[in-house]
């Protein structure tokens, strides 16, 4: 079975590669051709195990990464559709970090205004910066600005990510700053309450909504779901026990789970996408299993073609 490290996926794995792989296992999904395995969870003293999977691409497989107060581990391991036999057992934190943005990416591509260029993101951390380099990749952007509640962060993210999104990146110090006259809005935060006023939002908005899995936390009030004419999700089933954000808007009678959709729906023609400039349209991302299986099984082929890895006996 071949052993692959975060280095080698940091040589490995490109957001283009990323993104291409998600597009194809959504539609794969729509088709009927892929399956989800929604994320489990099972908690002993100190660490939390999350596991979750999927098959797509001809492959059956895995991500299980652990939680605790020391910190994360992730890996993902890949079987051959076929025969079962094991393939591959890669680390999985940056592979992780890269499918999560480059969902978003594939939901910018589809659902963003095609002259969306201009970009607002909370949260300055690792996911955030996939984020930006994602839909970076799917539309020529303006500009960025990013806010965060540590100066220091935002100017870190601000010079690390100019260069890598080709367009300059403004740190803002009030998170009004980082949603109006955005076309985009990202957010990528830990919060628990909602980061900004659904008011803000200016008419033809796309957001990306990415930071909670948790029912317990959202990064967006009700007025932002009030305001939105498609709410999309990377899985129906997940949602429902994942998508915090979506809690107080059920509560009010707001949204109800007949007007949420599965993006995979939006890409195969099974629900109406973007239908005017001034829709405003939502995509909330949880992280799939299926999405890691896809990604990794790129990241597969591509270690075979360059020799990489090394193998390990069972």
């Amino acid at each position: 079975m071949l052993f692959l490290s975060e280095d080698d996926i940091g040589r490995l794995l490109t957001m283009d590669a990323a993104i291409e792989a998600l597009d194809d296992v959504f539609r794969q999904l729509g088709s009927g051709a892929a399956q989800n395995i929604v994320r489990g969870r099972a908690k002993a003293n100190n660490a939390m195990l999350h596991l979750l999977g999927g098959a797509a691409d001809g492959m059956v497989g895995y991500k299980a990464y652990s939680t605790s107060s020391k910190g994360a581990n992730f890996l993902v391991g890949l079987f051959d559709g076929v025969t079962g036999a094991p393939l591959t057992l890669m680390q999985a934190d940056a592979l992780g970090q890269i499918r999560t943005g480059a969902a978003s990416g594939v939901a910018t591509k589809y659902l963003a205004n095609p002259s969306a260029s201009r970009v607002g993101i909370f949260g300055a951390g690792k996911q955030a910066r996939t984020q930006a380099w994602a839909v970076s990749r799917v539309r020529k952007l303006q500009w960025i600005r990013v806010f965060s509640r540590s100066e220091k962060s935002r100017h870190a993210f601000a010079d690390e990510m100019a260069p890598i999104c080709k367009c300059p990146i403004e740190p803002v110090t009030q998170p009004e700053d980082a949603v109006r006259e955005c076309d985009i809005v990202i957010t990528a935060t830990s919060s628990k309450t909602p980061v900004f006023e659904g008011q803000w939002l200016a008419p033809g908005t796309h957001l990306n909504v990415i930071g909670s899995n948790y029912l317990a936390k959202a990064e967006i009030d009700v007025e932002t779901i009030r305001r939105c004419s498609l709410v999309t999700v990377d899985d129906i089933e997940q949602a429902r026990i994942e998508a915090g954000d979506f809690v107080a808007a059920l509560q009010d009678g707001v949204l109800s789970w007949n007007d949420v959709y599965s993006l995979s729906q939006a890409l195969t023609g099974q629900c109406a996408g973007r239908v005017a400039a001034d829709d405003i349209t939502l995509f909330k991302s949880l992280g799939l299993g299926v999405e890691d299986v896809a990604v990794a099984a790129r990241v597969y082929q591509e270690a075979l073609r360059q020799n990489a890895g090394r193998d390990i006996p069972l």
